[in-house]
């Protein structure tokens, strides 16, 4: 099952992980103040819940970005990577682990940007036996935490 008991690691500087600057976002994330859950609104994360899971889905990032390569001869690096070809499908998968779990354990909320709230998914993962490539070569990974007061 893609979802395990973790205890959240908190650190604030994630939060600035939206304003850094990507590739034709020099201002970085669009979503900044925008967003409901997305910072500066987010409220930071409390680590005061009785209970706190992360739901991950497991995206096979290089059996994409080689198909897409195949496909695609003459793109680039970053045009066989670019998320437009694979985050709908990742973010389908993980919306249906989301609902299996909310099935199974009822009581739970979703908070669908942990990062937003100071949460270091990578130390959180990696303190729950799950290491995330970063940036992603053979797994993409996409986490929500579910928590439960």
């Amino acid at each position: 099952m893609p979802w395990i008991k973790v205890k959240p690691v908190i650190d604030i500087k994630m939060r600035g992980l939206c304003k850094k600057a990507y590739p034709l976002h020099k201002k970085g994330c669009p979503n900044w103040g925008i967003k409901k859950g997305c910072t500066p609104d987010a409220p930071i994360f409390a680590n005061n819940y009785s209970s706190v899971f992360a739901i991950y889905n497991i995206f096979q990032f290089k059996t994409h970005t080689d198909k897409m390569k195949a496909k695609y001869p003459l793109w680039s690096k970053r045009q066989v990577q670019c998320c437009l070809y694979w985050q709908g499908t990742a973010r389908l998968a993980l919306r249906r682990e989301i609902k299996s779990f909310l099935t199974q354990h009822r009581g739970y909320k979703i908070i669908g940007c942990p990062e937003a709230q100071g949460v270091n998914l990578t130390a959180t993962m990696k303190n729950a036996g799950v290491i995330l490539e970063w940036p992603p070569i053979q797994i993409a990974y996409q986490i929500v935490l579910a928590v439960k007061t």
